[in-house]
C-alpha cells in the first residue's frame, strides 16, 4: 500500500504548506516580536550586578546598570520594564514601612531609567513583600493578613512610584478593591494618565520559588502565629477557573487598563478565558520558576535552550495574551531580531 493515495479525489495534504521555512511563515497564525515582551528585572542597592543562583542568566541590577538595561531595552524593541527590588533585611520591617520612601530603591530606579531611555516604559509592583520582614505582601494582626489596612500601605506605595515617574501600576497583592481604591487616589493626586495593570487572577503558587530569592524575601511561617506559612488566605486557589472571571470582572470595575494572569504556562486555560470574555489587554508572567526549569533543563543537555524560549512565550501569543512579562525579554528580543 505504500504510495496509495489517501482517498479516492485529490489528497488533502496539510503536511503541503509545512513543507519549507518560507511556506511555514507565510501561513502563521500567531506571531511573536519584542514589542510583545515585557522585561522583568530585579534592582539592589550596591553596585554592579550580583547573579541570582536559582534563576541562571539573571543578576540583580544596580541602579546605574538599570538605566544601561533600559537604553538596551530600547535598542531592542522592548517596549516596557517591570522593575523589582531586592531590599537589604536591615531595612524590612513588619509593616513594609520603606515601600513608601520616596528615596527609596525603586524611585531612584524609575528615574534613572526614565532619564536614560524614556521611550521606555517602566511597571512597577505595587507590593510590600519585598519590604516586610515576614514576606508577606500585606498588613498583619492577630495573624491574619489585614485587607485593608494593607490598601492603605499600597496607596502609599503606589503614589511614590507614580511621582517618581512609573507609567504603570501593577498591583500583586491580591487584597480585595486595591485597584478601585489605587485608582481613585491616582485621579485625586492629578495622576489620571498612571495605567494600572492589575495582577488579577494572581494564583497562591508553587513557581515563585527563586523569584523569592531573587528579591530576598522574608521567610514564610516559620511557627510564628503573626506569620502565617502560606499566602493562600489572599493568592487564588489554583484548582479554580470561574473565580478568576470574577476576579478580572472586579478590576476592570474598578479602573484596571491591563489585566494579568500569573503564573504562565500553567494558567493558559485562564488566558484563553479572559480573552475571550473580556476582549481587554490581557498578559501573563512567565514566572522565576518557569524560567528556572527551562535554564535547568537547558543547562543539563535536555532541550534545545532557545527553541524552548521561544516556543514557550509563543505559547502566550497563542492563548491570546497581549503580552508576555519575562525575564528571557532581552536573549529572546536579540534572537528574534536575528
Amino acid at each position: 500500500m505504500t504510495g496509495a493515495p489517501l482517498a479516492p479525489y485529490p489528497a488533502l495534504r496539510l503536511r503541503r504548506l509545512r513543507q519549507a521555512d518560507w511556506t511555514r511563515r507565510m501561513v502563521r497564525e500567531t506571531s511573536l516580536s519584542p514589542a510583545d515582551l515585557i522585561w522583568s528585572m530585579v534592582v539592589h542597592e550596591g553596585e554592579g550586578v550580583v547573579p541570582v543562583a536559582s534563576m541562571p542568566g539573571v543578576a540583580r541590577l544596580s541602579v546605574t546598570e538599570a538605566a544601561k538595561a533600559a537604553v538596551e531595552a530600547r535598542a531592542l524593541g522592548i517596549p516596557a520594564i517591570a522593575v523589582f527590588p531586592y531590599i537589604d533585611g536591615e531595612k524590612k520591617d513588619r509593616h513594609g514601612s520603606k515601600a513608601a520612601d520616596p528615596e527609596g530603591l525603586i524611585s531612584r530606579a524609575v528615574k534613572a531609567m526614565k532619564d536614560a531611555a524614556p521611550e521606555v516604559g517602566i511597571m512597577c509592583d505595587v507590593a510590600l513583600d519585598p519590604f516586610t520582614d515576614h514576606g508577606h505582601d500585606g498588613v498583619i494582626e492577630g495573624g491574619r493578613i489585614h485587607n485593608d489596612a494593607t490598601i492603605e500601605r499600597l496607596i502609599e506605595q503606589g503614589l511614590v512610584q507614580a511621582q517618581a515617574g512609573c507609567d504603570i501600576l501593577a498591583p500583586s497583592d491580591m487584597m480585595d478593591g486595591r485597584v478601585g481604591a489605587l485608582r481613585t487616589a491616582l485621579e485625586a493626586a492629578g495622576l489620571q494618565d498612571t495605567m494600572i495593570m492589575s495582577y488579577a487572577a494572581k494564583y497562591a503558587s508553587a513557581f515563585y520559588g527563586p523569584y523569592r530569592d531573587a528579591i530576598g524575601s522574608g521567610k514564610l511561617g516559620g511557627g510564628d502565629v503573626n506569620n502565617p506559612g502560606d499566602k493562600k488566605t489572599y493568592q487564588m486557589d489554583p484548582a479554580n477557573t470561574d473565580e478568576a472571571l470574577r476576579e478580572v470582572a472586579l478590576d476592570i470595575a474598578e479602573g484596571a487598563d491591563m489585566v494579568m494572569v500569573k503564573p504562565g504556562m500553567p494558567y493558559l486555560d485562564i488566558v484563553r478565558r479572559v480573552v475571550e470574555t473580556f476582549a481587554m489587554p490581557t498578559f501573563a508572567f512567565q514566572v522565576s520558576g518557569e524560567y528556572a526549569m527551562i535554564m535547568a533543563a537547558a543547562q543539563n543537555g535536555w532541550i534545545d535552550e532557545e527553541r524552548a524560549i521561544l516556543e514557550s512565550l509563543g505559547a502566550f501569543k497563542r492563548a491570546g495574551c497581549a503580552g508576555v512579562i519575562t525575564y528571557f525579554a532581552p536573549r529572546a528580543a536579540r534572537m528574534l531580531g536575528a
